[in-house]
């Protein structure tokens, strides 16, 4: 069908494009032949479709740009790792949103009888990184984090060289979480990484945390890595972070059983959530949470929108029922940041 490698794998971020529009999956038969993949991709859309109809949305424009990150070829066979950058404009009930994300995909591209085509695709599944045998990170309150109404907590560590303008104080006062300014930050980093910070594989956490950072949340540092909430960088070799700043199931230990400092209400319902606040994901519904997101709007029905990274996403439905990472087992945290740090 194409006479090159670079045709075939154009002409499949093309097929893709429109399959985010009209959900069928029959746009991608000519020119893939892994039906594992075919099928895996089929019960995406189907949720996809699924939720838009509940949601009341009518998908109106579909663009996707595609960066071609490494190519390793063979001659015959071609891998080849893409980048994929969706921005899908939708109407509802009046009013038109766009969602934007970035997704990773490793094909294979192999001649079969001088006609290339897809012959294996992998979709990252960065979202969905912590197996199911792996060991959580030991994370434990500290007492003034536990017990306490944080009238009697110590002074918070400010990371002064990633905000220069906070002057020292060695006087505790509350801070009021300025839900505006972590939303304008997730909304400016969302697809990109601060300088100041290292950026991880699996970034999803540490982006939430420096948006909660931006928004005036206090770091509470401990020198422990178990403990506390903090981040100072990389020292050598020495990774000097804590657990709840970069991983997701620790930070959601200490947002929901602090009772100072940072700390949060676990409501019921997404539609209780304000901007600023987090949504924590357990894909296999067994209480260890793998993904957090936090909310920067909400669509004309009162749900909650999300920006994210690993999968950088911007202005994305929170329930995450288009992702790989999804399971019929998903259960959702949501966590409403206190307003007085």
């Amino acid at each position: 069908m194409f006479a090159n490698w670079k045709s075939a794998v154009y002409e499949y971020a093309h097929r893709r494009n429109r399959l985010e529009l009209d959900g069928d999956i029959r746009e991608l038969m000519p020119v893939v032949r892994d039906e594992r993949f075919i099928r895996k991709l089929d019960t995406r859309i189907r949720r996809l479709q699924s939720s838009r109809k509940a949601r009341g949305v009518e998908p109106l424009r579909s663009e996707t740009g595609l960066k071609l990150l490494s190519t390793d070829d063979s001659g015959r066979t071609v891998a080849v790792e893409l980048e994929f950058r969706r921005s899908t404009e939708y109407g509802q009930l009046g009013e038109t949103f766009i969602e934007k994300r970035l997704e990773r995909e490793r094909i294979t591209v192999t001649n079969l009888n001088g006609h290339w085509l897809v012959t294996e695709a992998h979709p990252s599944s960065g979202e969905r990184r912590l197996s199911s045998t792996a060991q959580l990170p030991p994370f434990v309150l500290e007492p003034g984090e536990e017990e306490t109404d944080g009238r009697f907590r110590s002074v918070p560590y400010l990371n002064y060289k990633v905000l220069p303008s906070v002057t020292t104080d060695p006087v505790y006062r509350y801070t009021v979480y300025d839900r505006s300014k972590a939303r304008d930050y997730a909304e400016r980093w969302w697809n990109g990484a601060n300088p100041k910070y290292l950026q991880f594989e699996v970034d999803c956490t540490n982006f939430v945390s420096q948006c909660l950072f931006a928004g005036g949340a206090p770091m509470n540092y401990t020198g422990k890595r178990e403990s506390g909430w903090w981040y100072q960088g990389r020292d050598g070799s020495r990774e000097l972070w804590s657990y709840s700043w970069a991983v997701a199931h620790s930070l959601q230990l200490l947002l929901a059983g602090s009772k100072g400092g940072l700390r949060a209400e676990v409501v019921d319902a997404p539609q209780k959530l304000s901007i600023g606040d987090v949504i924590c994901y357990d894909w296999e519904g067994d209480g260890r949470f793998q993904h957090n997101t936090i909310v920067t709007g909400f669509d004309k029905a009162g749900m909650p929108l999300v920006d994210a990274h690993t999968t950088n996403s911007h202005s994305r439905y929170w329930d995450y029922r288009d992702s790989y990472a999804y399971t019929p087992n998903t259960r959702y945290r949501f966590l409403h940041i206190a307003d007085y740090l």
